[in-house]
C-alpha cells in the first residue's frame, strides 16, 4: 500500500514538473520573440533620424513636424527600453504600444509632407531611406505578430486546466499583447 501512495505522489510530482516546464518554455518563447521585435524596432528607430536630416534641408519651415517626429521617436525608444527590460511587465508593453501609435502618426505626417515637396520626393537619399523604412515597417509588423502569437500561446498555457493550477502556485502571470493600430 505504501508503494502505491509513493508512486502516486511521484507521478503527481512528475506531472506538475512537466506543466511547470511547459509554462517556462512558453514564457521564454514570448520573451525571445520580444527580443526579435526589439531588434526590428531598433533598426526602424535608427532610420528615422536619417529621414529627418534629409527632409530638414528641404522643409525647414515645417520644423515643428520634424521635432514632433523626433520627440515621438524618443518616447517610443524609451518605451522599448522599458519593455525590453521586462517583456512580462504588462504596463511597459502597453506604454510601448501607445508610443508606437504616436510614432506611427508622426511618420504618417512626415510622409504627407514629403508628398507635398516634389524635389524631396525624388531625392535619391530620401527614396532609399523611405524604401528602407517601408521594409523595416513590414519586418516590425512580422515581429510584432510573432510576439503576439507567442504571448497568446503562453497565456493559453497559463489558463488551461490543470496547468492553471501550477501557473497560479508558481506566479506565472498573463502577458500583455502588443496592439498597435496600423
Amino acid at each position: 500500500m505504501g508503494w502505491i501512495v509513493l508512486l502516486l505522489i511521484f507521478g503527481l510530482v512528475l506531472v506538475c514538473a512537466s506543466m511547470y516546464n511547459r509554462l517556462l518554455k512558453a514564457r521564454n518563447a514570448f520573451k525571445s520573440a520580444f527580443v526579435l521585435f526589439d531588434v526590428q524596432l531598433t533598426r526602424r528607430y535608427d532610420l528615422i533620424p536619417n529621414l529627418v536630416e534629409v527632409a530638414d534641408g528641404y522643409i525647414r519651415h515645417e520644423r515643428e513636424t520634424l521635432d514632433a517626429l523626433l520627440q515621438a521617436l524618443n518616447i517610443a525608444y524609451a518605451g522599448l527600453r522599458s519593455a525590453a527590460f521586462d517583456p512580462a511587465n504588462a504596463a511597459a508593453v502597453r506604454q510601448l504600444a501607445g508610443a508606437e501609435q504616436q510614432l506611427g502618426n508622426a511618420l504618417a505626417r512626415l510622409q504627407g509632407m514629403v508628398a507635398a515637396y516634389p524635389e524631396l520626393k525624388v531625392n535619391q537619399q530620401m527614396l532609399q531611406l523611405t524604401e528602407e523604412l517601408s521594409s523595416s515597417e513590414q519586418k516590425v509588423a512580422g515581429a510584432r505578430q510573432a510576439y503576439n502569437d507567442s504571448v497568446l500561446s503562453y497565456n493559453q498555457a497559463c489558463e488551461l486546466f490543470p496547468t492553471s493550477l501550477v501557473a497560479g502556485m508558481c506566479n506565472f502571470h498573463p502577458a500583455q499583447l502588443l496592439k498597435v493600430e496600423e
